[in-house]
């Protein structure tokens, strides 16, 4: 494990700077997203025996460019978490694990699998899905969709099930549709045992909350 004296002030001076950096920002991408996403990283990590202070940083720096705010380019935010980390004192192994792992956090696509290369990067991918499902995720989708003046919902447009980034990317669809191409995936998709015990529950809300949302949406309650 990593020592903790050597990463404890780099961590508290990340965690400054990405407050203050994601502060108000109105997506579902904001500071109390990637501190939900940290706190449940964390959790995972102590139950799968991960290096807490790697976990830590990766899960601080995993949306600090996200390919949704950056023309869908990949190697935006590994290339920012690298030179956050340099800056405030990490050394170059340290910066380059970090940029690795915060490259193989991001969902690409219903088709695209999204391997992980080590425990760390597992957890850190688990609780940044845990983020997308459940009660939070629903508020996060119709916020993101809100943001890009997406419809709600538009019967009859069918979700599509992306087998590549560039499609899933650019992809304009409904937020309803949202659900079945990504969100309702996730559970399936979780990586460590902590991550599917835990997403349980979050989708089975959401499988209610789809079957009121039909329910109202026809008139029937």
């Amino acid at each position: 494990m990593t020592e903790i004296s050597e990463l404890t002030d780099l961590i508290r001076r990340v965690e400054d700077r990405v407050r203050s950096h994601f502060d108000g920002e109105g997506t579902g991408h904001d500071w109390h997203h990637i501190d939900r996403v940290r706190n449940v990283a964390l959790t995972l990590a102590k139950q799968e025996g991960a290096d807490l202070e790697i976990v830590e940083l990766v899960a601080l720096l995993h949306d600090i460019a996200d390919h949704k705010f950056h023309n869908n380019d990949l190697s935006e935010g590994p290339r920012q978490a690298r030179a956050i980390v340099l800056e405030f004192g990490g050394s170059e192994s340290i910066a380059e694990k970090v940029a690795k792992l915060v490259g193989e956090i991001s969902f690409k696509g219903a088709g695209v699998p999204t391997p992980v290369s080590c425990v760390e990067a597992a957890c850190v991918q688990d609780a940044d899905r845990m983020d997308a499902i459940g009660a939070i995720g629903v508020a996060r989708a119709f916020a993101y969709g809100g943001s890009k003046n997406r419809p709600i919902y538009t019967p009859g447009t069918k979700p599509t099930m992306h087998t590549d980034f560039k499609s899933y990317a650019t992809d304009e669809g409904h937020t309803i549709n949202h659900f079945y191409e990504k969100l309702l995936l996730l559970k399936d998709r979780m990586n460590t045992e902590s991550g599917r015990k835990m997403a349980e529950d979050r989708h089975r809300f959401m499988e209610g909350f789809l079957a009121q949302f039909y329910a109202e949406w026809s008139g029937d309650k």
